[in-house]
């Protein structure tokens, strides 16, 4: 245990409903889930505040706020280029804080297995 506040990387956790539909993602899809959760246990503040609040995110992912009004309420990080996104809330306690994604949505297309027909 550390006499101040803890610093990343985060302890994060996820509902059981969202558990379960990154379970049932195709596995390309779960790579891309994978690298977002690396930004988020990494990040300095996962609120995300200021003006280059997601400039240090990779191509294709942005965190914004639920709510612009509740600057400490739950946050949404897109990825795939906002094809999915995952919605966490940020629990700041002193001796556990931890990031719980409350939902998980990907409704993008799945990659063409085959080679398209010739003409």
């Amino acid at each position: 245990m550390t006499d101040g506040f803890m610093g990343p990387p985060w302890q994060m956790d996820l509902r059981l409903d969202a558990l379960a539909a990154y379970e049932a993602l195709p596995g390309h899809v779960r790579e891309i889930v994978r690298a977002a959760r690396a930004e988020l246990v990494t990040a300095k503040d996962p609120y995300f505040r200021g003006m280059e609040r997601d400039a240090c995110l990779p191509n294709g992912m942005t965190v914004t706020p639920v709510r612009s009004s509740d600057p400490k309420g739950p946050r949404v990080l897109f990825f795939d280029y906002e094809n999915g996104w995952l919605k966490y809330t940020f629990v700041p306690r002193l001796e556990d804080p931890q990031i719980i994604v409350e939902e998980l949505f990907w409704m993008g297309v799945e990659p063409p297995t085959e080679s398209p027909a010739e003409p």
